[in-house]
């Protein structure tokens, strides 16, 4: 055949992922979320990656969305039709074509012809053949188109592929989402119980004369400006079960979407990380990015086999009578034939469409390079982020431990001073307040950007490799402050 044979492109020889290697295991802290998590290099991923988060609730949800996602739905449907195409062109152009016709006419014929006056009296004609015709395919132009769409039928089941993982990693990622905001919204609650009730001490105080009204009204703001921040977090908690419902195909009014707490989703402590040799051979990105590049290459052969003679071969076999009856009672009639066509003259079309063919393959190689440098810079990515978020964690783990003392011992002393009207207790809520924060925010943030990123550093899974997922990732973070009283509104 004439054109390139495709070679599928080397996996970048390299030893590993990031700069320099990585500490096998993250730090750990106590509590939720905190757990150290391994890094397994080669580990194969289950194919039902959600399950390791260990939630009925997850696994139902993710199971109904992918019985009844439309996502998934159009994404089989344009899968079955790249392979119905693949079928049809494959009985045109490998297989000869094979026709019966039949035809019944009445003609009057003119002498004119023959030179002569009048006419042939009007009679009867019934004919009855099978014509077959075929295309040699000497030079491979209709094997090559043939493998051309059968790079379309590879890509588009990676594209499924991607679109299954998809889904189901947007789900994960809105459940802990949920998760997140249910708990910044207990965490609101409980700071406005608290500054509500620092409100209603300074009020007692400001009535007794022990506090100014500035004072006072300084504190009834911070309880407003609390206040405040809760209705957007009901919103946002709203808007992603809404999500949740529209995921895995219902309507947000008829879905029974569960609740999600952090406290039900476990942090797997084994993280799966692909061999950089073997990347590019499990991420269906990746994938359908070399199917493209297949596709590109089997069109150069299709354009080169256009300048090249096209054969084509018909033959019929039939019968004719003037009688219906007699049709097949006469001598059968019959042709062969043979032609052929070769290009001489266009204008430069055939020409011209052979270097767009290699020029397109550049394209698609160096869109394949440009995605496997992606791919890896993701999974270096998320393997620094894990070992960052780990320490995140950590350390408002432990200013929270220091704070707790801090603010008992704050309590006693204002307490004490309470009992001789020398002071108010704003100081013991600012402190409380900012440590609660920072308790909640990194364990939700931690939980919710691992349920996407580890994944990205798994790469994939040899278990899982058919299907192939790929997990889209949905990375927040948290913009508060530790230690900064007041600012509720991040991420969490």
């Amino acid at each position: 055949m004439v054109g390139p044979d495709f070679h599928r492109p080397d996996a970048p020889q390299t030893p590993r992922y990031t700069e320099s290697p990585l500490e096998r295991e993250t730090v750990s802290s106590p509590g939720t979320g905190g757990a150290a998590q391994r890094f397994v290099d080669g580990a194969d991923l289950p194919a039902q990656w959600w399950s390791l988060y260990r939630s009925e609730p997850l696994d139902r949800m993710i199971r109904d969305g992918i019985a009844d996602s439309p996502t998934l739905v159009a994404a089989r449907a344009t899968l079955r039709q790249a392979q119905e195409n693949l079928t049809a062109q494959t009985g045109a152009l490998l297989y000869p074509r094979v026709d019966a016709n039949a035809s019944a006419t009445r003609e009057k014929l003119s002498n004119a012809e023959f030179n002569q006056r009048g006419a042939t009296p009007p009679f009867n004609l019934y004919n009855a053949s099978v014509n077959v015709s075929y295309m040699l395919d000497i030079f491979g132009g209709n094997r090559r188109q043939l493998e051309s769409l059968a790079s379309a039928v590879d890509y588009q089941s990676y594209q499924l592929e991607g679109a299954h993982l998809a889904l189901t990693g947007n789900i994960v990622t809105a459940a802990i989402r949920e998760a997140g905001l249910r708990a910044q919204i207990q965490s609101t609650r409980e700071i406005l119980a608290a500054e509500r009730e620092t409100v209603r001490r300074v009020a007692r105080q400001f009535e007794l004369g022990g506090v100014g009204r500035l004072e006072l009204v300084a504190q009834q703001a911070q309880a407003a400006q609390t206040e405040a921040t809760l209705p957007p977090l009901e919103n946002q908690l709203a808007q992603t079960r809404h999500l949740l419902a529209v995921l895995i195909g219902k309507l947000p009014s008829e879905a029974a979407v569960p609740e999600f707490n952090l406290d039900t989703l476990h942090l797997p402590e084994e993280l799966p990380v692909s061999l950089p040799s073997e990347l590019v051979r499990q991420r269906p990105d990746i994938r359908a990015s070399e199917a493209l590049l297949h596709e590109a290459s089997a069109q150069i052969g299709v354009a080169t086999a256009a300048l090249y003679p096209q054969v084509n071969l018909t033959g019929s076999f039939g019968a004719q009578a003037n009688q219906l009856h007699n049709l097949f009672a006469g001598p059968a009639i019959w042709s062969l034939a043979a032609g052929l066509a070769q290009p001489l003259f266009n204008g430069g079309e055939l020409e011209a469409n052979r270097r767009a063919a290699i020029d397109a393959f550049e394209v698609a190689q160096a869109n394949y390079q440009e995605t496997v440098l992606q791919g890896f810079r993701e999974v270096a990515d998320a393997l620094r982020v894990l070992e960052g978020d780990a320490r995140t964690v950590k350390a408002p783990k432990r200013w929270r431990s220091r704070a707790t003392a801090w603010t008992s011992r704050a309590s006693s002393m204002n307490s004490a001073a309470r009992a001789t009207s020398l002071s108010s207790t704003p100081s013991v809520s600012t402190t409380w307040r900012s440590s609660h924060w920072c308790w909640r925010s990194p364990t939700a943030s931690r939980i919710r950007r691992r349920s996407s990123r580890r994944w990205a550093a798994a790469g994939g899974s040899r278990k899982a490799r058919r299907p192939r997922w790929r997990l889209k990732r949905r990375t927040e973070r948290s913009s508060a402050p530790c230690g900064a009283a007041g600012d509720i509104n991040g991420q969490g």
